[in-house]
């Protein structure tokens, strides 16, 4: 008659974690976890400020504008004092209140896209509840 040992442990059958492994994998986890929130709020913040740099710029472009209308302004009183009275400072005038005038509004447009830019990262706020809530069920288990 052969003998036949039984194995301790049938191959099928997965082991159950320690205490202390669990705790690494949770401890792993965690550190994946907060790594991939720093990223996405690096990458929405990121397009959000490409977003209010584009806005800066036009809100510079057009104070640029109303800067030189107001030299143009400027250049054409003093035009109009110096000539007393002649067509020329009417030309400085005008072309001085048309420069300014397109400076402003393009100042404006750019002040009135940036009431609508948002700073908050609205996607990691709400995958952080999202992982608070995933923390606690894991707690619980």
């Amino acid at each position: 008659m052969a003998t036949y040992d039984m194995p301790t442990t049938a191959p099928n059958i997965a082991r159950e974690k320690s205490l202390g492994e669990l705790f690494g994998d949770l401890t792993r986890d965690t550190a994946t976890l907060v790594r991939q929130e720093v990223a996405l709020a690096r990458a929405e913040l990121g397009q959000k400020a490409a977003r209010v740099g584009k806005d800066v710029g036009i809100i510079a472009a057009g104070g640029a504008l109303a800067y030189a209308g107001l030299i143009v302004l400027l250049i054409g009183v003093a035009a109009a004092l110096v000539a007393a009275g002649m067509i020329t400072w009417v030309a400085y005038m005008l072309v001085g209140v048309i420069v300014l005038a397109l400076g402003s509004l393009i100042a404006w447009q750019g002040c009135a896209a940036l009431r609508h830019v948002d700073p908050v990262p609205r996607e990691t706020v709400e995958t952080l509840k999202e992982d608070a809530r995933w923390a606690k069920e894991q707690a619980k288990t």
